[in-house]
């Protein structure tokens, strides 16, 4: 068991301890990624005690090869941290996992290049190179964008650089541009003192403004659990709202769950994602039908998926609490 699995686990059962809780009900949650500032909310609801107030005992599991997607659908977690684009192409393949929360209103990922590649916009990605992990989604992404410019897709170099951050990546020269999160990858430029350009995706396409990350679970859960969840979601979305309204406090608490992050990152990232997340304050979680079904209809023209989905069964807003604590 890692550093911070055992610091969950025995915050967890601390809190529990302390608030008299007896009998709490054992669940699992799946990162998608290692720890970082995406997962905070779930960190300080577990350090605060929110969890062990519903009466769970949470267990934050560590991302392997296989993803949160296939844990929550096999059963080996109750709950995953996905995003929109992996439920889509899920369900189109018959994997019943619903989203039930998104952990941001707003796609915080976008385009990013080295300033001295003079890249401003989609339409100066032609005749250049792009670096990724070779999705069939970052191309149809880049080609979305370009099209929207009037410039031609068909001109970009298409490189695979795996998981090599953006900093290392632009040192070695590997592209020219990349696709980020700005609050963590950006972030970390910034403080490695590289300068670039960036395009928050949400300005260059609409129906690419969609919920990323975000919380699932699986169809049978949701029928036989429904109160289990409902008490998940409730502390989730406590430890979250916290984070947003507190940052650097919540920062410290990932970083006595995970020491090996860097401190400086985790604080910086925490307090960007803050100064951009007014609106999840009050409508944490909530998602809407619309950014589902142009998602959904995108993914189907494009051929990312070979089965349209019903968008409507793709998510659901039934475990939110009406007001999340402040």
């Amino acid at each position: 068991m890692s550093r911070y699995r055992t610091f969950i686990v025995a915050a967890t059962l601390l809190a529990a301890l302390c608030a008299g809780v007896s009998a709490a009900d054992q669940v699992r949650i799946a990162l998608d990624w290692t720890p970082n500032t995406n997962h905070t909310g779930i960190f300080v609801a577990a350090a605060l005690g929110f969890f062990a107030e519903e009466d769970l005992d949470v267990e934050i599991l560590e991302p392997g090869p296989t993803g949160s997607i296939t844990l929550v659908a096999s059963g080996q977690a109750e709950f995953g941290v996905s995003m929109q684009e992996y439920v889509t192409m899920a369900r189109a393949q018959g994997i019943p996992v619903v989203s039930i929360a998104t952990i941001f209103q707003h796609n915080t990922s976008g385009f990013v290049a080295a300033i001295d590649r003079d890249i401003k916009s989609p339409a100066d990605f032609e005749h250049k190179r792009y670096a990724g992990w070779g999705s069939d989604l970052e191309a149809v992404m880049i080609k979305t964008v370009m099209e929207t410019a009037g410039a031609d897709f068909g001109t970009v170099e298409m490189v695979n650089i795996g998981t090599i951050n953006f900093a290392t990546a632009v040192r070695r020269d590997l592209a020219d541009f990349y696709w980020i999160f700005y609050g963590w990858q950006g972030i970390h430029a910034e403080l490695e003192g590289i300068a670039f350009d960036y395009q928050p995706i949400p300005d260059l396409a609409e129906v690419l403004d969609y919920y990323t990350p975000l919380i699932v679970t699986r169809e049978s859960l949701i029928a036989d659990e429904s109160d289990l969840i409902r008490g998940f979601i409730r502390a989730l979305s406590r430890g979250y709202v916290h984070a947003l309204s507190h940052p650097v406090e919540a920062a410290e608490l990932l970083l006595q769950a995970v020491p090996e992050l860097d401190r400086e990152l985790v604080i910086a990232s925490q307090c960007w994602l803050a100064g951009r997340s007014h609106d999840s304050l009050s409508e944490w979680g909530r998602q809407k039908l619309d950014v589902w079904a142009r998602f959904a209809r995108w993914a189907y023209d494009n051929r990312l998926i070979d089965e349209a989905i019903d968008p409507e069964a793709a998510f659901t807003n039934e475990f939110l609490p009406e007001a999340p604590e402040q």
